[in-house]
């Protein structure tokens, strides 16, 4: 997508280089729980209606109410969609973190600060305007206690005067922000009707950062990956989903319902499904596999501390070859640690969840489009082969608004994988549960309620042989398990391939997975245009890899490994699949709690690069 832009962007190019057209990043520093996200969301979508790519950071605290929170709008008419290391548009409205918030400022940069914070401002190397929100405010709002939420769009007019947002695309965000709310649209524009004609008559224009109209972003969607996910879980047949809420996963819940309730329901007003809030992970993840063993198609979805309770579940699963599907909205540590921090940190613990010599099938998604795609595809493959499936999201992915091209109806049936029917088991006679009959290690299986005498559906979590009994025999057991691991082997193929952009004669090659994929081509444009560093890039969608990631790698002097966590844990799985290659591999780590920009790959990857 970005490259496609990328061309379309010269139209706006301007002859000026100091002039930014459709090129800002706009931070709004505001307190938490002071309603600045409404605002923040009608600023984003009147620039994407104006046809601008953009892109969002929502940077908040894990408290409800009264900490710092920062939400980044970047504007982009090439479509990158990574986040920047740099502030073009600071909107100072808490006083807890003015200070900071503009002395973090390059020169330069644009600075709207509430008149009340003026004091603050000692630097003469910014574009300062000074705003008396509070008493704009009061010019529009009667009810004292609704000008603390209003206040806030009161920026929006005065960010859209400076840089050119028409004033139409204002209201018409405002009016879409506030649907089914008509008084709040109407207190609402009239707010920011408030800040735009209060900075058309007292506030110097401006020409260094400037948005026009553009085609770049005609035809995309904004959404968020956990509104993507629980839109593919729908599509993909979910007929059972029970959850704990948790930090950054519960929103795929909370849109799942949403979008249930509204296309699920039968005619007769009663639902086709289940979605049940449990009384921890541990139950959660226990009536999922309950009910996928009853035939419904099943998940949840959680977060690192939900995948530790997790692990005993996800051995049961994978041992007695229950399906089921787990979206794990990754974060930074445990539930005290930084709960609305991005991370990469459970790939590794996924991968080789609870006992020992037991693997799972991980999909990654690297953009919207993936989080739909592969929350339909969890669900087949978790039938297909009869296991736990992670579909390993981020916060990141999860809770930001992404431009996306539209998402597509499925376009095959659902599978349900080797279930006989009663058909089969009179036509074959005889039903191993265990037995691999095709050689690929997945066994054939029934589901309860086949109306037939040899339908009856056996599963055990202990030791058994291939027609389900119980047996503590040594052969017995590492018969199992060697099957189990060529099943595992033959997911290999059926898993996502990776995405490989190769051929380029560059020494180096880069490997990344997940949110990391948007600064990853950000930061090849900048080294390539830049710096003149020419890389090849693939992208894991899968675990586990297949035969494209060993040839990659082996076609490449060095290897770096972009993650987003400190223990460089795909790094470590790759080193285990192909040791006579890891000398080749070198990690590039980022784990501070922060999306991952280009500009710091681009720091990192030179240092590799010129070693």
């Amino acid at each position: 997508m970005s490259q496609a832009v990328a061309g379309e962007a010269k139209e706006t190019a301007s002859p000026d280089p100091w002039q930014q057209i459709n090129d800002v990043v706009i931070r709004i520093a505001t307190p938490n729980g002071s309603g600045s996200q409404s605002a923040n969301n009608a600023l984003m979508r009147s620039i994407f209606t104006m046809g601008v790519p953009v892109n969002s950071k929502n940077l908040f605290p894990s408290n409800i109410q009264g900490l710092p929170t920062w939400f980044t709008i970047r504007a982009s008419e090439h479509g990158w969609q990574s986040a920047r290391n740099r502030t073009d548009l600071c909107i100072a409205m808490n006083p807890q973190t003015a200070a900071e918030d503009i002395a973090e400022l390059q020169a330069g940069a644009m600075l709207i600060v509430r008149e009340s914070l003026k004091h603050l401002v000692t630097r003469d190397d910014l574009s300062v305007y000074i705003v008396p929100f509070n008493k704009i405010v009061n010019t529009v709002c009667e009810e004292t206690r609704l000008r603390k939420m209003v206040i806030n769009m009161i920026y929006v007019g005065v960010v859209a005067y400076l840089i050119g947002i028409d004033f139409e695309e204002v209201e018409k965000a405002i009016h879409w922000q506030f649907a089914k709310k008509a008084k709040a649209a109407e207190l609402n524009t009239k707010a920011a009707r408030a800040g735009f004609d209060y900075a058309v008559g007292n506030l110097p224009a401006q020409s260094r950062y400037v948005l026009r109209r553009s085609t770049a972003a005609s035809g995309k969607i904004l959404i968020e990956g956990n509104q993507a996910t629980a839109m593919g879980m729908v599509f993909g047949g979910i007929t059972f989903a029970s959850w704990y809420p948790i930090t950054p996963s519960s929103s795929v819940c909370e849109y799942l319902m949403g979008f249930l309730e509204k296309h699920r329901r039968e005619p007769d007003g009663k639902n086709n499904y289940v979605v049940l809030q449990a009384e921890d992970e541990l139950a959660a993840i226990g009536m999922v596999l309950g009910a996928s063993w009853a035939g419904a198609r099943a998940f949840t979805a959680t977060s690192g501390p939900g995948i530790s309770l997790m692990a005993e579940m996800a051995g049961l699963s994978y041992f007695a070859e229950v399906p089921a599907v787990v979206v794990d909205v990754q974060r930074m540590g445990p539930s005290t640690g930084l709960p609305t921090r991005t991370a990469q940190g459970d790939i590794g613990k996924a991968y080789m969840l609870s006992h020992g010599d037991c693997k799972h099938i991980l999909l990654i998604p690297g953009n919207m489009r993936e989080c739909y795609e592969f929350a339909m595809e969890s669900l087949e493959l978790a039938e297909k082969f009869q296991t736990m499936v992670f579909l390993m999201s981020d916060l990141d992915l999860g809770m930001n608004k992404w431009m996306s091209e539209p998402f597509s109806y499925p376009d095959k049936p659902i599978s349900r994988g080797k279930v006989l029917s009663k058909e089969d088991l009179s036509n074959n006679g005889t039903f191993a549960r265990y037995k691999d009959i095709d050689g690929d290690g997945i066994p054939y299986r029934t589901v309860p309620g086949t109306d037939h005498p040899g339908a009856a559906f056996f599963t055990r979590g202990t030791g058994h042989t291939e027609t389900a009994a119980y047996s503590e025999k040594p052969d017995a057991w590492q018969r199992n398990i060697d099957r189990l691991s060529r099943k595992f082997d033959t997911a290999r193929e059926c898993v996502p391939a990776p995405v490989v952009d190769a051929g380029s004669g560059a020494e180096i090659g880069i490997i990344a997975y997940g949110s990391t994929d948007a600064a990853v081509a950000e930061a090849r444009h900048i080294l390539e245009h830049e710096y003149g560093i020419k890389t090849d890039y693939l992208r894991i969608r899968a675990l586990p890899v297949n035969g494209a990631v060993n040839a990659f790698c082996s076609s490449h002097r060095k290897v770096l490994i972009v993650e987003q966590n400190r223990d460089a844990q795909v790094a470590a799985i790759l080193k285990s699949e192909y040791p006579e290659l890891a000398p080749r591999f070198k990690s590039v780590l980022h784990y501070n709690g922060l999306p991952v920009d280009a500009d710091t790959l681009v720091g990192k990857i030179r240092t590799h690069a010129e070693s």
